[in-house]
This record gives structure tokens, sequence and C-alpha cells, in this order.
């Protein structure tokens, strides 16, 4: 496994990192004397999305994010591409500022930075991540051009090389994604997020809402490319089917929380926490 191999080697590393959506009162914060409703705390109603996470990532690995909707997955990915900024906790990249910076308490400016050049984002919904009535090579030229890179043409040259990649030809380079089938747009969004040569990718949901067979494409093109590159790798979903496949570590999200993590293998073959057996037993 990539991310084993290069031991010793964590790529981003998040301690403690939570997200909660209220003020929260001396109960729930203090974990004591409190009940929850899922992840909101029953007295002061505070939704806690995400609580005390701690990970970390290696060179070349993906990594899984498991759980049902609620879960905090979302949340979880949106916090650490620092589209929310969260509550508290820290994120250390390795290529940004020697990995010394936690990246949650760093400037705006060094945040753009990070996302610009360092990270890439797909979403499970392409409306998000893609401008619609922008033609699919003006979608990686904005990328491009966030990453400092402006030469017109070295820019077309790379959405050229970028679009055939992920099978979608030259001569639909000028089409906007709106003219698209789903699985296209991903991969659309896919060449978009790789445009910068990020060593880290964030992948919510990517396969949700798609045909099996359209599945089953993207995430061979999402495991090629990922070898091809040697790109660390999140994907998040609800999906253990996405999860074996593409993972090889992965972490268990239960209200806001980590329940279980270990190698992917073995969790889906012997889950020891009773949420992942449930997990599990409802894939079987």
């Amino acid at each position: 496994m990539e991310g084993f191999l290069l031991a010793g080697r964590t790529f981003t590393a998040s301690k403690k990192l939570i997200k909660k959506y209220g003020d929260g009162c001396e109960s729930c914060r203090n974990r004591k004397g409190f009940s929850f409703q899922g992840n909101r705390c029953s007295g002061c109603q505070t939704i806690w999305a995400c609580r005390d996470i701690n990970f970390d990532l290696y060179h070349g690995e993906i990594l899984g994010i498991v759980g049902e909707s609620g879960s905090g997955k979302s949340t979880l990915v949106r916090s650490l591409y620092l589209e929310e900024i969260p509550t508290n906790g820290e994120m250390f990249v390795q290529t940004f500022e020697h990995g010394k910076e936690n990246v949650f308490t760093t400037s705006a400016q060094k945040q753009r930075e990070l996302r610009n050049h360092h990270m890439g984002m797909v979403y499970q919904n392409p409306y998000l991540g893609l401008r619609m009535d922008y033609s699919s090579g003006g979608n990686i030229a904005e990328k491009l051009i966030a990453a400092d890179c402006y030469h017109v043409g070295h820019i077309r040259k790379r959405a050229v090389e970028l679009l055939e990649r992920v099978e979608i030809s030259r001569v639909r380079m000028d089409e906007p994604p709106k003219n698209f089938s789903g699985g296209m747009q991903q991969r659309v969004q896919i060449s978009k997020a790789l445009a910068n040569e990020p060593p880290m990718l964030l992948l919510d949901e990517v396969t949700t809402g798609l045909d099996l067979s359209v599945q089953a494409k993207v995430l061979d093109l999402i495991r090629s490319l990922q070898k091809e590159l040697k790109v660390s790798m999140i994907v998040v979903s609800h999906d253990l089917s996405v999860i074996r496949m593409l993972t090889d570590r992965t972490l268990v999200l239960h209200q806001g929380g980590i329940v279980e993590e270990g190698l992917t293998d073995q969790i889906l073959e012997d889950p020891q926490h009773e949420y992942t057996k449930l997990l599990v037993h409802s894939l079987i």
C-alpha cells in the first residue's frame, strides 16, 4: 500500500477538529451530564457536526471517510477544503509552509494560496464545482489562472491534455458542461480539480446519482489517475462499495465523531464497532 511504503511521510495531519453550529453549553462542551439527539445537544440545541477529528493522510494514500447522512462527512471535507473554518482544531499540510503552520488560523490570503496551489476538490453536485455556462476548457483555465498560470497557449494545451485523459474529446473542449451527461460533467470536474497538479485531492460523494455503469467508469478513472499521479486523496462516501474499491484506510464517522478507523479491508471484513457492523451488514 503506497501510503505505508512511505512510512513516516505524513502529508496532512488533522488534530482535534471541531465544527459546531451554536454556542454550546457547559454540559455539552465538557461532555458531562448531557444527552445527544443525533449530533445535537438536547439542552442548548447546538449541532456538533465534527467532534475531535484526528487523522493523518500519507503521501500517495487514498483515505476513505464513510458514514450515513448527517454523520458529519460533508462538513468535515468542506472544513478541510477551507470552505468552512472549524470552530477549533489544527491542520498541517507538508507542502504548505513546510507543514509547520496551522492552515485553519493562517491568513485568508494564505488559505487561498493553499486551495489554489495545493488542493483540488470534486463535489457530489457538478454545479458546485463547475461554471456550467463556461466551456469545459474555460473551467480548467479558471483553475490554472487561480494557480498563477497565465500563458494562453499553455492553458489550452493543458486543457486538451486533461480532458483527453478523462476520455473527453478535444472537439468538445469548447462546449459548456451543461450540454454533457452527469458522468461527463464529473469527468470535467475531475480534470479541473487536477489542473494545478495538486498534491491533495478531496472527493465528496462523487458517484452519487450516477448510473451504475457510469459509476464504475468514474471510479476506474479516479483509481488510474491516482496511481499515475501519486496524489493523496480523501474520498467521502456513504457507499461502502466505493470505499472498498478506492481506499487504503478508512475512518468511520457517526454523529460527528470517529468511531472506528483502520485498513479498509480489515474494517469491512471484521468491523469492531456496533455502528460499523450495522453499516457493513446493510451492504451485504
